[in-house]
């Protein structure tokens, strides 16, 4: 009986071709082997997706930020993919699997699957969870991709699948996951461009740097971090970063004595904007030392390995970088470096920070959304005099990429620009537009979403003072801000080959 027999019973539900049932009988060819047992449990390991949700777990809770990442997009693909595959194609593509005579019974599963036939499942989510690790991370898909190829292979070797049904799933699996680009961009580890190499003095051993230290940064290791910077900088003037004191006032104080020529922070983000706006005040070249959990700004301009930074000290090597600075009600302000915001993007950050490290930024950035929208009240303000109600506003510092999806990465931090962004509250059924937008990737054609690139954007508020959120800090409230970008205002100690620069 053998394939004459499926290719009868296959012609009510979908027809095997002749090529499929060659191949078949070419696989079916192969002699007895240890291979046999090996292949029959991958292929079982990969039921329900069991074999891709633990490689991807384990990518989450142990890997670096790029294998993390591409952890992230791996499970988020197989998720589309075997959705794709089982609850839509399945059904609508109905076809008889092979029947068990066409593999030796040494191969053969217990319980055979009964589902349709076209497309494998298995080689779907197998394809899929390799090219989602390959757009972030190649090498680690380097590792998966024969694994993948093993899983869709055995389906065939095991009796449940023709060839042409693996190949079908297996192209589904890669377009799914490349579709993902459309909605969650690949980043860019590219440090941002920056301004033209220069040199400064030289600051060798750290004399004449005044280096402040948080101690309590990178939840709890910045002590430890510090320790070994200031063994690197021995002659540096060392301000330990105390909470009931006023950084700020202390960093005046200690330039005021004399003897410094520059400046130097170990901290995270908010600890850096504090000493980089007082940097720029004074004319102060700035070294950066990313003692923090995330380092957004070290990791965008390029100064992640403290080793590197150091040489740049010794050496007197700086490059330009933008800041930017909020007034507030006309008084006070605040200097940033990374992105300030109104509204509930001060909640969204938050929550997104929690999560990024072991989701991925997107996946984090758009379950916060849904999170803060669904409990956001408008904020209702003129934006350069334009009336609008507003879910949430974001003002960077620099270009960020990608222009109308969740910021990934900042390719530019040096031409005087501010990213502007905002989401709109007044426009009829929002919140349900953003979610729907956000998650299909289509944010650039929404009403709700607008983005500008300015040098200076003023907001005024009605009704009561609102919170403002600067690298991370919620500590102003007020109802005017005026926000401008201080273009190539910060010399930042760079070795010259650790990035991009303007000739």
């Amino acid at each position: 009986m053998g394939l004459h027999r499926a290719r009868r019973l296959a012609r009510p539900m979908g027809m095997a071709s002749s090529l499929d049932e060659w191949l078949v009988e070419r696989s079916a060819e192969v002699r007895p082997s240890g291979a046999d047992r090996a292949l029959r449990r991958l292929s079982t390991s990969a039921n329900h997706n069991r074999l891709w949700l633990v490689a991807g777990t384990l990518m989450l809770l142990a890997g670096n930020r790029p294998v993390r990442r591409a952890g992230a997009r791996g499970l988020l693909a197989v998720a589309l993919a075997s959705g794709t595959a089982n609850g839509v194609a399945k059904p609508l593509f109905p076809r008889r699997r092979p029947p068990d005579e066409s593999v030796p019974f040494v191969r053969r599963l217990v319980k055979p699957p009964v589902s349709s036939s076209f497309p494998s499942g298995h080689s779907a989510s197998a394809a899929a969870f390799t090219a989602g690790v390959a757009l972030e991370y190649p090498p680690a898909a380097a590792v998966v991709a024969p694994v993948a190829v093993a899983v869709a292979y055995s389906r065939v070797h095991i009796g449940v699948h023709w060839p042409s049904d693996v190949v079908a799933g297996a192209a589904l699996g890669v377009g799914l996951a490349w579709a993902t680009h459309r909605w969650w961009a690949v980043r860019a580890d590219e440090p941002a461009m920056l301004g033209p190499a220069e040199y400064v003095d030289p600051v060798p051993a750290g004399r004449g740097l005044l280096l402040v230290v948080n101690p309590s940064s990178g939840s709890g290791a910045g002590a430890r971090f510090a320790a070994e910077l200031i063994g690197l900088l021995p002659e540096a003037t060392v301000l330990e970063l105390d909470p009931e004191r006023d950084l700020v006032a202390d960093l005046e104080r200690g330039i005021a004595a004399g003897g410094i020529t520059a400046l130097g922070v170990s901290g995270g983000d908010g600890t850096v904007s504090y000493v980089a706006g007082v940097a720029v005040r004074h004319g102060l070249p700035l070294a950066v030392f990313p003692g923090g959990t995330l380092n957004h700004f070290a990791r965008d301009a390029g100064v992640e390995d403290p080793v590197r930074t150091v040489a740049a000290l010794n050496a007197g090597e700086v490059v330009l970088a933008d800041t930017a600075r909020v007034d507030l009600d006309g008084g006070e302000h605040r200097d940033f470096v990374n992105t300030a915001s109104l509204g509930g993007y001060p909640d969204f950050v938050r929550i997104r920070e929690q999560w990024e490290r072991r989701l991925g930024k997107w996946p984090a950035a758009a379950l916060a959304m849904i999170r803060v929208l669904l409990r956001a009240r408008p904020v209702h303000a003129e934006v350069d005099g334009e009336s609008n109600a507003l879910w949430m506003l974001f003002v960077g510092n620099g270009r960020y990429h990608p222009a109308h999806q969740v910021p990934m990465s900042r390719p530019e931090m040096y031409r005087g620009t501010l990213d502007v962004r905002y989401l709109r509250a007044d426009v009829p059924f929002s919140r349900t537009r953003l979610v729907w937008s956000t998650l299909t990737g289509t944010l650039e054609h929404s009403p709700t979403y607008v983005r500008r690139e300015v040098h200076r954007i003023a907001v005024r508020v009605s009704g009561p003072p609102v919170s403002l959120a600067t690298d991370g800090e919620v500590d102003s409230r007020a109802r005017d801000f005026v926000f401008r970008s201080n273009a190539a205002a910060l010399p930042l100690f760079r070795a010259a080959e650790d990035g991009p620069v303007l000739s």
